[in-house]
């Protein structure tokens, strides 16, 4: 019987050479069982055998790639990344700290170190008060903001309106009463003239000013005790107050000015100044059809800040409308679909507290109600307030009184008016 020859012997101790596709996927195969093995020892289980299939043609290959392999051939190790935003930061903040972004602190313009403690805090905004700015209001500003933790940025607002309300006229120029703008301006010459004295405040360090108001009232009085409006509306016409609105609103963005639109939903035709004691807008029907539409027009145009005032409306609840949901959540979030800052009237106001509110119990309930960032006037101890306050928020929180969602919340709108991202 003759010998096998050479070849004859290879091929009977060897199994039958695989084509060059099925070699490797064994290949790869062993590699991944391998490699499971591996980081069965470190705590992580091994991978599940594929399925048997019936199928011809079927592989039966365990997917997952060698060790060597990169990362981008296995997308379920980056599936799990959590995409960062300002809310994914702000959830790791203090109740304390998410409260501070909240609060707009006053200060007379004359002394704004007075409140350095509270910026250095976390304070969220300065709220300047006054009828003379001093001459390098800026630079001390520019020093108060030095104290931002974080370096976050800082909402330095005043009320800039024009006519009787204006706090640096002698730095920046002076405007005339809105009556008279929307009588002898055009929406043009409005804007024109808002961003020269817009220009001048962002060369003072002052980012927003509370302003335009765009009420319809057309009377031709100075604002009082019994019409916070009169001579600060532009015109009792409502496709007037729109157009000019708009136009006051764009000039301060184009001299680097937050404009802050008010006082949703509208205070032409009040019962009283709901600074000095409880007030009413009228009816919520007439309102929608008077009153809403510029700050319709305003919001279609980008508006970046509303401000919510503390008149009560007939027919949309019996708070004062800075502490409604139904006027903020329901009303300028929901319907009219107003995405940006939502700022309260000064809680301070005689309305706030002849509803049952202090200033600390009515933040909470702004904040509740949908607003983001609250204000109170000067006067007292204003450190001993802003704390009061940023205690009663994060009581609220700690009590479930306020959900620390919605805290979260206003803080990032707070962020995002100042155009700050947390993930940069």
């Amino acid at each position: 019987m003759a010998l096998p020859s050479y070849r004859d012997r290879r091929s009977a101790a060897a199994p039958p050479r695989l084509p060059g596709r099925a070699r490797n996927a064994r290949r790869l195969g062993t590699a991944a069982a391998v490699t499971a093995t591996l980081l069965s020892g470190c705590g992580t289980s091994t991978p599940r055998a594929a399925p048997h299939s019936s199928s011809p043609g079927v592989s039966r290959t365990p997917s997952t790639a060698p060790s060597h392999a990169p990362s981008s051939f296995s997308p379920d190790f980056t599936a799990t990344a959590t995409a960062c935003t300002n809310s994914t930061k702000l959830a790791g903040w203090s109740n304390r700290r998410l409260a501070m972004l909240t609060v707009a602190v006053p200060v007379s313009e004359t002394s704004v170190s007075d409140i350095t403690s509270e910026v250095s805090a976390g304070a969220g905004g300065v709220l300047l008060f006054g009828s003379k700015a001093p001459s390098d209001l800026g630079s001390r500003l520019t020093t108060l903001k030095t104290h931002v933790p974080g370096h976050v940025g800082l909402l330095v607002m005043t009320d800039e309106e024009g006519g009787g309300i204006q706090r640096m006229a002698n730095l920046v120029g002076s405007l005339p009463w809105a009556a008279y703008m929307g009588t002898h301006w055009t929406p043009a010459q409005i804007q024109q003239n808002v961003t020269k004295v817009a220009t001048k405040m962002a060369a003072a360090q002052v980012n927003m000013d509370l302003a335009p108001v765009v009420d319809v009232d057309g009377r031709n009085v100075a604002p009082s005790k019994t019409n916070p409006d009169g001579l600060r509306s532009f015109s009792g016409s409502t496709p007037v107050v729109s157009k000019d609105g708009v136009a006051y609103m764009n000039g301060l963005r184009a001299g680097g000015v937050i404009p802050v639109v008010k006082h949703f939903p509208g205070l032409g035709g009040s019962s009283y100044n709901s600074d000095f004691g409880p007030a009413r807008t009228l009816p919520w029907s007439t309102l929608q059809k008077v009153a809403i539409p510029p700050f319709t027009a305003a919001i279609k145009a980008g508006a970046p800040a509303i401000m919510v005032s503390n008149n009560t409306v007939p027919g949309l609840g019996t708070n004062p409308a800075s502490l409604s949901p139904t006027a903020i959540t329901s009303e300028l979030r929901g319907k009219l679909g107003f995405k940006g800052l939502v700022v309260t009237d000064s809680l301070s106001a005689k309305a706030i507290s002849a509803a049952g509110f202090s200033v600390s119990t009515a933040a909470v309930q702004a904040l509740r109600s949908g607003a983001d960032m609250v204000m109170f006037d000067l006067g007292g101890n204003t450190g001993s307030q802003t704390s009061s306050i940023a205690t009663a928020i994060t009581n609220a929180v700690a009590g479930g009184h306020l959900a620390r969602s919605r805290l979260i919340d206003a803080a990032g709108h707070v962020l995002a008016a100042r155009h700050v991202n947390l993930c940069s």
